[in-house]
């Protein structure tokens, strides 16, 4: 069976995303798959990337280098044990899903945290090896979200602009870089505005669209798929 691992960033069990990581929980099962969730907020996970991520000495005791020391303590095993536990869980997944609120234009806090600490040099990618052959190739990723405003606000005319500008850091600058094919994004737009029976179809949407998820073809992770 497939592995699927979950990264959560909400609060709320009863919010949409709760209700969205449920369903992906349940649907997935359902398939076969093997699914483990890193529910970020239950698990009070640190999103500062600090000295505390290394164990025991440092590579350069006289000036901290943050990227330089994980690399380092990446190859001697001497990375935190929170850190060595979600390296572990993307190891072993077949497909990431993230799942969150947008927070202005990006993800929260929390989930940003988790990329800046988790996805260390030596682990994720490797210079030259980056992009295409960046090290956590064979993967496939995808962002769930929600956002504030409406459909039409991040439309190509719209206030917020197209939706793809915001997904570049995300889609591209990082699970692309590290060598992970990523799917079409799914987006709620504004459920906090629309009926309850709007939220259910939502959720039917996303369930429907796991069925055959598996036979998604990777977006074309280019710079003109996102800005033409």
């Amino acid at each position: 069976g497939r592995k699927v691992l979950i990264v959560y960033a909400h609060q709320e069990p009863k919010s949409l995303n709760g209700s969205l990581k449920r369903v992906a929980v349940e649907e997935l099962s359902k398939q076969g798959c093997s699914v483990t969730v890193s529910d970020l907020y239950a698990m009070q996970f640190e999103p500062r990337a600090t000295r505390n991520d290394i164990v025991g000495f440092l590579h350069n005791s006289e000036e901290f280098n943050y990227g330089v020391e994980t690399w380092e303590a990446y190859k001697r095993g001497a990375l935190s044990n929170d850190l060595i536990e979600e390296q572990k869980k993307v190891q072993e997944a077949d497909l990431l899903i993230f799942q969150f609120p947008l927070y202005w234009f990006s993800m929260p806090a929390i989930m940003k945290g988790w990329m800046d600490r988790v996805l260390v040099q030596g682990f994720a990618f490797e210079f030259p090896n980056c992009y295409d052959s960046g090290l956590l190739k064979n993967k496939l990723a995808l962002f769930s979200f929600t956002t504030g405003g409406g459909k039409e606000m991040y439309a190509k005319g719209g206030t917020s602009g197209d939706i793809r500008y915001l997904l570049w850091p995300m889609q591209h600058g990082i699970m692309h870089f590290c060598g992970v094919k990523v799917l079409a994004p799914h987006i709620c737009f504004a459920p906090e505005y629309v009926s309850e029976e709007e939220r259910k179809e939502m959720l039917i949407a996303w369930a429907q669209r796991l069925k055959t998820l598996w036979k998604e073809e990777p977006i074309n992770c280019s710079p003109e798929w996102y800005f033409k």
